[in-house]
């Protein structure tokens, strides 16, 4: 054979064996891609709260982001992340899909139980003591039952409020041996505010909530878009995906100068608040220790309920 017409053929089968060679590459490294394309959003999310790629996740659009939130929160893969893979993650979400998240978690809370403690600066002055509470709460017609626990502040006081029957009123009494009188009050009344700067109403996980949401439309109308710091935090026993947000203006214009906010990996729920003044000084803080789903009979929100002290 000529030696010009070998080195031809030789050329030809190194070419032909390169050529299958990137074929196999490239059909491995496509095979991913191009199996994702066939299949739907809805499947590639739930595959990857399964196995979460983060940097993957970042690229997708904020309804996904947020599926996809629910999903690996649903399946407990959220919870099993260390921190710096959760600090990650929410780096590389869209601060969007944790709003929309949140907001369509809340569709399951129409009816449950929570202990909370909180605190809040009345007039001036940070209470010495947290109010230990529980508090029982439908909504539609929005029904709320609030006891105040012995091991914190204001013990044994109980309120009661139905928005079906007087929804400018609660009955309540303020507890110890002269305060078992109970009494209708106005909502925004001297007594009903003496211990909060917010109407029973506000009184849950809904309105932390919607604020949060409110508030971070007004961030995106001011220039933030990020938090100013994400950390993992332990408040009262929980891990929490804890999120700093700041604004240049601070009040009047936004609730708070700065505000932390702690997110519960099990649930799509906020359960940790800490709001701070133009001063740097902590106004409010309110952490939700133990939540249930509950149902209740209407003798829940009745003041006739035997369990009570009204």
């Amino acid at each position: 054979m000529p030696r010009a017409r070998w080195r031809r053929r030789a050329s030809d089968l190194r070419f032909a064996c390169a050529h299958l060679t990137a074929c196999a590459v490239l059909g491995g490294f496509l095979g991913p891609v191009l199996a994702h394309a066939q299949t739907s959003a809805g499947e590639w999310v739930t595959a990857a709260a399964q196995a979460p790629d983060i940097a993957r996740v970042g690229t997708l659009g904020v309804e996904q982001q947020a599926q996809w939130l629910a999903k690996s929160t649903a399946s407990g893969a959220l919870a099993k992340l260390d921190d710096a893979q959760l600090v990650a993650l929410f780096r590389a979400l869209d601060p969007d899909a944790l709003r929309r998240y949140l907001q369509e978690g809340l569709r399951d809370y129409t009816s449950y139980e929570f202990t909370m403690w909180r605190r809040e600066r009345i007039r001036g002055k940070w209470p010495k003591r947290a109010d230990h509470m529980l508090v029982r709460i439908t909504r539609e017609p929005l029904r709320i039952y609030a006891k105040w626990l012995p091991d914190g502040a204001h013990a044994g006081q109980e309120v009661i409020y139905d928005d079906s029957k007087r929804p400018d009123e609660l009955y309540g009494h303020l507890g110890g041996f002269l305060g078992v009188v109970p009494m209708w009050t106005s909502v925004n009344g001297a007594l009903a505010r003496a211990q909060s700067n917010h109407s029973i109403r506000e009184l849950g996980i809904e309105a932390i909530t919607q604020r949060f949401i409110d508030e971070g439309r007004r961030f995106a109308e001011a220039g933030i878009t990020k938090p100013a710091n994400i950390e993992v935090k332990t408040v009262h026993g929980l891990r929490v995906v804890a999120f700093t947000y700041e604004t240049p203006a601070g009040q009047p214009e936004f609730y708070a100068k700065k505000e932390i906010l702690g997110l519960d990996l099990e649930r799509p729920l906020l359960r940790t608040l800490e709001s701070f003044d133009n001063e740097g000084h902590v106004f409010e803080s309110v952490v939700f220790e133990h939540i249930q789903l509950k149902r209740f009979d209407d003798l829940t929100f009745d003041p006739r309920n035997p369990d009570y002290r009204f």
